[in-house]
């Protein structure tokens, strides 16, 4: 699947988010190794701690769709508020779970690309237990 309409994807999921709070819009979008897109926003919380970010929420999103569809080639994340928008860590954890190799983001040139373990060097998994 060509990258532009993964993020095009996470374009179009930032435009579903919930934030009254920070008014700081994510989105993004999952394609897993058959080839599905999920997406997800971010959905604040007055709780601040009970928000959950776009990445999370496109993953559980996966999750729920297919158990046999869960190995995550890429995740692309978009803000309309800062570019580029990487994954926080609570998220690159996340992620890590089900085995993300690639994270892509937009800036001022284009889409950028780096592989997970750029933005997770020395990352704990399912394999350490």
């Amino acid at each position: 699947m060509d990258l532009e309409t993964v993020m095009s994807a996470a374009r179009a999921a930032s435009e579903r988010a919930y934030a009254p709070y920070s008014d700081f819009l994510v989105g993004a979008a999952i394609l897993t190794s058959g080839g599905a897109v999920h997406t997800g926003c971010n959905v604040e919380n007055a709780s601040y701690g009970l928000s959950i970010c776009a990445e999370r929420n496109a993953a559980t999103t996966m999750a729920a769709a297919d158990p046999e569809d869960r190995q995550i080639e890429l995740v692309a994340v978009f803000s309309p508020n800062a570019a580029p928008c990487f994954p926080c860590g609570a998220c690159r954890q996340f992620l890590r779970e089900f085995g993300c190799k690639e994270v892509v983001v937009e800036d001022g040139a284009g889409l950028r690309r780096y592989p997970f373990e750029e933005i997770l060097p020395n990352s704990f998994g399912p394999e350490h237990l």
